[in-house]
């Protein structure tokens, strides 16, 4: 039951009734009360009436018997405090639903998530984190919520670098990569003997003509290194527990024998203009540092396509052919004016009908604890399995099991980067994010593994609660917060929100915990005790999972 929902209704027809017009209720958690309105201040203003007095015709009015009690409070304010038998009966309905309360969506919808997106032949680094533990978190949500979702991991596998890696390869052989550690070692090889070598420069560069072209040859190879990247990065997703697959591959050689007929329907459209021998596009309200039209490059001077040309055959081919009509990149901040020009000129050629949506899942930077980019001692970006490495071990200093150790400390990563707003800069603290006390993914685990072990020594019983002591109310309302704020983040796209949510609620049953007995309750409260640890180990675990950090039962 979202009582937030349930007490909106019921304000609702009461606003309307002395306004003679649809007032927003403005229903929030307050702590000043269960929930706050303050929709009758505005509303006093523009009828020249009394705040008080109109708040308290408007309780008067409502129907909120048996559901909420309303106080008139400071100027006009409504504080609204739900009846404790309305949250016992909502508690035992949500109890009973395998889906805690939260419905699967009416009207669900085909979601492409574009995220993770590293590059064949190079290793994941602690840059690609954001992107694939965002965009995952965000799959796992809309998909839990029932839409249908496509993840579309849009690997950098086209190129003219793939020039200088094919004949590489021909030199060292297939063995040359043939372990995940290899492949930044064979990527720096390659790129120092074509910075080297004037015969390599050239062999390089005739084979990215071989591989534009078609050559067979030269597509084996290519394929040979595609498969050896693809076969290390699911091996890596896998150990960070992200649910991209083999099926998910969606990379930008996908999309080359569609670049032609972008360029041909959007100069039929009449929207590229030629510069400089180059196509673009000039969307309408960007400009350049000169304040001049800001161009979107579709194809180059020298007759190729650059990154605008394979995003815009992505966005056609995701509407188009996959029937998507909402579409997520997960993508760093700084490629938010890029990604801005690439919808505005889809929502031109008619690319992005009504009812297709485009977002920018922007994020921020990882910072060191100097208060600059994360790197290594050396400058360079940190691989991200060296930091799964520090980060199992720092943990099982605590707990030696592998897998909780693996458990304990990939989760803590992922947490730290979903627990704050997206949008802005997190600095890598270990100190902070293995932590057993604050917003920590160990301090969520541990309150889950504390919940297990109580329920595992209680045995059997019969759920059903009933509201005594303030700190079982605290918990009960806030168990009932989980479906909206779900909801929620399927809507602004913005993970922190649950997160906050579930370190809220773990905070509460450990109140509840040290202030009400559960094992030693009497009859009656034992049970209504035991089936609020229920509850909470059964959301925090969802929850948890809807972010994509595992919830071991022993720690």
């Amino acid at each position: 039951m979202n009582l937030e929902a349930l007490l909106s209704a019921r304000l609702a027809p009461a606003l309307a009734e002395v306004a003679q017009a649809t007032v927003d209720p403005a229903v929030r958690r307050s702590q000043h009360a269960d929930f706050q309105s303050g929709a009758v201040l505005p509303l006093a203003r523009r009828l020249d009436r009394s705040p008080r007095d109109l708040a308290a015709e408007v309780v008067a009015r409502a129907g909120l018997a048996g559901i909420a009690t309303a106080e008139v409070s400071g100027p006009g304010f409504l504080n609204l405090t739900v009846a404790d038998e309305l949250i016992a009966s909502a508690l035992d309905d949500v109890s009973a639903d395998a889906r805690l309360g939260v419905a699967q969506t009416k009207q669900p919808r085909t979601v492409v998530v574009d995220y993770s997106a590293p590059n064949i032949a190079k290793e994941l680094t602690v840059g690609h984190l954001r992107s694939t533990v965002i965009g995952d978190a965000l799959a796992r949500t809309l998909e839990w919520l029932g839409h249908d979702v496509v993840r579309a991991n849009h690997v950098g596998d086209w190129g003219t670098a793939f020039g200088m890696l094919i004949e590489h390869l021909l030199d060292v052989g297939a063995t040359g990569i043939s372990q995940a550690g290899d492949l930044t070692a064979f990527y720096q090889a390659a790129r120092a003997e074509f910075d080297d070598s004037k015969e390599f420069r050239t062999r390089a560069r005739l084979r990215v003509v071989r591989l534009q072209a078609g050559d067979e040859e030269t597509l084996a190879l290519w394929r040979t290194l595609v498969a050896e990247s693809q076969r290390y990065l699911l091996e890596a997703y896998e150990r960070l527990g992200v649910t991209l697959t083999a099926v998910d591959f969606a990379g930008e050689s996908g999309y080359q024998g569609m670049l032609a007929s972008v360029v041909d329907e959007l100069d039929a459209k009449g929207l590229l203009v030629e510069s400089d021998g180059a196509l673009c596009a000039f969307p309408a309200g960007f400009t350049g540092r000169d304040g001049g039209p800001l161009p979107l490059i579709v194809r180059k001077s020298d007759g190729g396509f650059g990154y605008a040309a394979t995003d815009l055959a992505a966005l056609r081919h995701r509407v188009r052919d996959l029937g998507a009509t909402r579409l997520l990149y997960v993508v760093g901040a700084p490629q938010r004016t890029h990604f801005q020009m690439v919808y505005a000129v889809a929502a031109q050629a008619g690319w992005l009908p009504e009812g297709v949506t485009a977002e920018h899942v922007a994020f921020g930077s990882i910072l060191g604890t100097d208060g600059k980019m994360f790197r290594s001692r050396s400058g360079d970006s940190v691989k991200l399995s060296a930091v799964l490495d520090e980060a199992v071990a720092r943990a099982s200093v605590r707990n030696p099991r592998p897998a909780i150790a693996a458990a304990v400390g990939i989760g803590a990563i992922k947490y730290a980067d979903l627990a704050g707003d997206r949008m802005s800069d997190y600095v890598f603290d270990w100190d902070r994010m293995l932590a057993l006390t604050g917003n920590t993914g160990p301090y969520m685990q541990y309150a889950y593994a504390r919940i297990r072990s109580i329920l595992d020594r209680a045995g059997q019983f019969h759920p059903s609660v009933r509201i005594g002591h303030p700190s079982e109310r605290a918990l009960a309302l806030e168990l009932l917060a989980f479906e909206p704020v779900v909801e929620s983040v399927a809507a602004t796209l913005e993970p922190h929100r649950l997160a906050a949510h579930l370190y809220g609620l773990a905070s509460l049953f450990s109140v509840f915990y040290e202030q009400c007995p559960v094992l030693k309750a009497a009859d009656g409260v034992r049970e209504s005790r035991l089936s609020l640890c229920l509850l909470t180990g059964r959301t925090l675990r969802r929850g948890l999972d809807l972010l994509g950090i595992a919830t071991p039962a022993q720690l």
